[in-house]
């Protein structure tokens, strides 16, 4: 395997787009789009973009308060579901902006298909939208390898 470049080189971002440029990588999430949802929860989904990014914006960084060790592969932004009251209307949809260049590294890094990354982090996010909190998206995830385990 080649290492990974690391990230302050220019050598960094060209080794990323030589696993899969920025075209592809859009290309691949709007063939998945909402998929990874189960069907009985994704006809629920509502007024929800996908959006793809090369990178986590530093204002978001910031934002979150998020370490230069750390990075996330996706981010949802918006009104969750059960936060929705009757005077929900007439806005602009919530994001899922998934990290092209994140995503690509933790599937280098794991082993896994850049697809599978993004599926699960589009699920992932997506439970955010269904109104869970970090900790239960994680503890549903960790619940489904174990499920996946046993298959």
């Amino acid at each position: 395997m080649t290492p990974i470049p690391p990230p302050t080189t220019n050598v960094f971002f060209n080794w990323y787009n030589s696993i899969m440029n920025s075209e592809a990588f859009e290309s691949l999430v709007s063939n998945i789009g909402f998929s990874p949802v189960p069907e009985k929860f994704r006809n629920l989904i509502s007024n929800v973009a996908l959006i793809v990014l090369d990178d986590v914006p530093l204002e978001t960084r910031r934002s979150m308060n998020l370490p230069n060790n750390q990075t996330l592969l996706g981010f949802y932004q918006g009104i969750p579901l059960p936060k929705r009251g009757d005077y929900y209307g007439s806005v602009l949809p919530d994001t899922i902006t998934l990290y092209r260049i994140p995503i690509i590294r933790a599937a280098a890094l794991e082993g896994l298909p850049v697809q599978k990354v993004i599926e699960d982090t589009i699920w992932h996010e997506v439970a955010h939208h269904f109104g869970l909190n970090e900790r239960e998206v994680r503890k549903r995830e960790g619940e489904i390898r174990k499920l996946r385990s046993r298959a």
